[in-house]
């Protein structure tokens, strides 16, 4: 995902304007180290759920100033440094949109993403 693209999109709506004070955006990478040991990561495989994905982004437009979400989740073997996971919250202020953004991508990384790391040796 271009995130100056998507927003830019994002703004073409008509009512944006008038809903929207805030954008937040999530963009996840693949590590280089494992989070819990911190072994060195050789590549990552992702798989994520698409229409669990798409579940949660409308469960959290749903919440209170959120105006519009986007959302690109990868798949496959990707290694470190790769782009994993864009996550674009737009509502209207950060009191709203900031625990969004936080609930969003718990969800999505708890509920509908699963990955193997590869580890070094």
């Amino acid at each position: 995902m271009d995130i100056s693209k998507k927003i830019e999109e994002m703004k073409q709506d008509p009512d944006f304007a008038e809903n929207v004070g805030m954008i937040l955006v999530h963009n996840g990478i693949v590590r280089g180290s494992s989070r819990g040991d911190k072994s060195k990561v050789t590549k990552l495989e992702v798989y994520p759920d698409y229409d669990k994905i798409e579940e949660i982004r409308k469960e959290i437009l749903e919440m209170e100033g959120i105006y519009n979400i986007a959302i690109e989740a990868k798949s496959g073997v990707m290694k470190p440094g790769d782009d994993l996971l864009f996550l674009v919250v737009a509502g209207d202020i950060r009191e709203n949109v900031k625990p969004a953004l936080a609930l969003l991508l718990d969800r999505v990384k708890a509920e509908a993403v699963t990955k193997k790391e590869h580890i070094e040796g």
